[in-house]
């Protein structure tokens, strides 16, 4: 029998989403109020793999992955994804933007072997965690390389945000060294 253990902390990372860059930038600055300072952001990415968002955020919409500096237990995920729903529906409250929708924020948490993201939708993949959030394991590390699953959303799949995501990763081994050293 195996005996439990605490899960390792994992890093932090937002996915934020808009066509409107003062949206993308009004996300960083309360996502860094919130959870801390961002380690790293990646370059933005054309969101264009499904027009589902279209009717709620428009059309030209621009994806970036930020990752905090604090790593966090992976039980604080549905906090976290419920934190950022709240930003969301703050935002859309200002009434800044034309969209019912100018923003999408999906948090996630990277460890060295997948990327988990959070979720208020149910599928067969996914695991309820806790409060109407769902958890799945979007890629899978394999061979010095992140790897899709049948179900990864197709933005996830491209090799771009893939790459960056090593990048992630390679801050979170620094991370975990300078944990232990």
């Amino acid at each position: 029998m195996g005996a439990p253990r605490l899960a390792d902390p994992a890093l932090l990372v937002v996915a934020a989403f808009s066509r409107h860059a003062d949206a993308l930038e009004w996300a960083v600055e309360r996502l860094t109020r919130d959870f801390g300072p961002i380690a790293l952001r990646s370059p933005l990415f054309s969101f264009h793999q499904t027009k589902y968002y279209e009717p709620t955020m428009g059309g030209g919409l621009q994806k970036q992955l930020c990752g905090f500096e604090q790593l966090v237990p992976p039980e604080q995920l549905p906090r976290i994804k419920q934190r950022t729903n709240d930003l969301e529906t703050e935002l859309a409250g200002t009434g800044r933007f034309p969209e019912p929708r100018p923003l999408n924020l999906d948090p996630g948490l990277l460890t060295l072997g997948k990327l988990v993201l959070a979720t208020t939708k149910d599928q067969a993949h996914r695991i309820y965690l806790v409060d109407g959030i769902y958890a799945e394991v979007t890629l899978r590390f394999e061979a010095g390389e992140y790897v899709p699953w049948p179900w990864t959303y197709a933005d996830y799949q491209e090799p771009a945000l893939r790459g960056a995501l090593k990048d992630f990763r390679d801050y979170l081994k620094r991370a975990i060294a300078a944990r232990s050293g």
